[in-house]
C-alpha cells in the first residue's frame, strides 16, 4: 500500500485542483511522493487537453481591475464549482487579469497571444489544463475607458468567487452614483448602452412582432400605431441602460437618475459567466 494519509491527498488536491480519483491513483503510482505524483497528474493531464477542448467550460470567475480611467474585466472559466472557488484558480486568475492590464487587451484573442512569462496565455492556460484536469479558458475582456471608471462584482452564490462583473465609465457625478449605476447593471443586465446601439432591422423586426401580435389579439385598427409604440418602447426598456427604470427608484430612468447627479453615463461592459 502507498505511504500516503488522507491529509496528503487533501493537500495535493488543493495544491493542484485535481480531482479525488486523478489524485489517489498518481499517489498510488509516485508511492505516496507528492513532488512525484505532481509531475504525474501534469503528464497525464497534459495527454488529455485536446480531449477536453470539446467538453463545456460554464463555471468559472469574474475579476476586475481598475485604473483612474481605464477598466478592464475578464472571465477566466472552467467545469465545475469545485475548481472555480479553489486557491490555484483563482490564481491563475488574477495572472490573466494582469495581463490584460498588462497589454492593454480588448479582447480574448488578443490576451491569449499575448506572452507571459516566456509563453503564451494560452500556454498558460494549457498548462492549468494538464494539472487541474478540467477544460479551462478566457471566455471575454473587456476594456471600458472614461474620465471616470468603477468596477462591481456579484456572486451569485456565498461560497463562490464573483460570477457577475461590471464596468461604468461616466463623467460628472460622483463615484456613488457611478457605482449605483454599476448595481443596477448588474442586476437588469441591459445589452447596449442607448437606442441607436440596436441596428435597424432589430428594432423593424420587434415593430413588426408588435403589430403582428396586436392585430392577433385583435386591436382595434385606430389603436395600432400607439400600441406598437409602446410595445417597442417595452423592449428598448429591457434592452437599453439609459432607458431602463433605475434599480433604487423605478419611476427614473437611468438617464434621469445621472443627469439629476449631474453625470453621464459613457460606457459599460458587464459578463455573467457561462451566460
Amino acid at each position: 500500500m502507498a505511504n500516503y494519509t488522507a491529509a496528503d491527498i487533501k493537500a495535493l488536491r488543493e495544491s493542484t485542483g485535481a480531482g479525488m480519483m486523478d489524485v489517489k491513483k498518481a499517489l498510488d503510482e509516485a508511492d505516496g511522493d507528492t513532488a512525484k505524483a505532481t509531475d504525474l497528474l501534469r503528464v497525464k493531464g497534459l495527454k488529455g487537453v485536446t480531449k477536453r477542448e470539446g467538453r463545456s467550460a460554464t463555471n468559472g470567475l469574474v475579476r476586475a481591475q481598475v485604473d483612474g480611467g481605464v477598466g478592464t474585466l475578464v472571465e477566466v472559466n472552467c467545469e465545475t464549482d469545485f475548481v472555480a472557488k479553489g486557491p490555484n484558480f483563482g490564481e491563475l486568475a488574477d495572472r490573466v487579469l494582469a495581463q490584460a492590464v498588462a497589454v492593454q487587451a480588448a479582447d480574448a484573442e488578443a490576451l491569449l497571444a499575448s506572452e507571459l512569462d516566456g509563453k503564451t496565455v494560452k500556454e498558460v492556460l494549457d498548462d492549468a489544463n494538464a494539472t487541474i484536469g478540467e477544460k479551462i479558458e478566457v471566455r471575454r475582456v473587456a476594456r471600458v475607458e472614461g474620465d471616470q471608471v468603477v468596477s462591481y462584482l456579484h456572486k451569485t452564490m456565498p461560497d463562490l468567487p464573483p460570477q457577475i462583473g461590471v464596468l461604468v465609465a461616466t463623467t460628472g457625478g460622483d463615484e456613488q452614483v457611478a457605482r449605483d449605476i454599476a448595481m443596477h447593471v448588474a442586476a437588469f443586465s441591459p445589452s447596449v448602452l442607448q437606442r441607436d446601439e440596436i441596428d435597424a432591422e432589430t428594432v423593424e423586426s420587434e415593430r413588426r412582432i408588435a403589430e403582428e401580435t396586436a392585430r392577433e389579439e385583435g386591436k382595434p385598427e385606430q389603436a395600432l400605431p400607439r400600441i406598437i409604440e409602446g410595445r417597442v418602447n417595452g423592449y428598448f426598456k429591457e434592452n437599453v441602460l439609459l432607458d431602463q427604470p433605475f434599480a433604487k427608484d423605478n419611476k427614473k430612468t437611468v438617464a434621469k437618475v445621472a443627469e439629476e447627479a449631474g453625470a453621464q453615463v459613457t460606457g459599460f461592459a458587464r459578463f455573467k459567466v457561462g451566460v
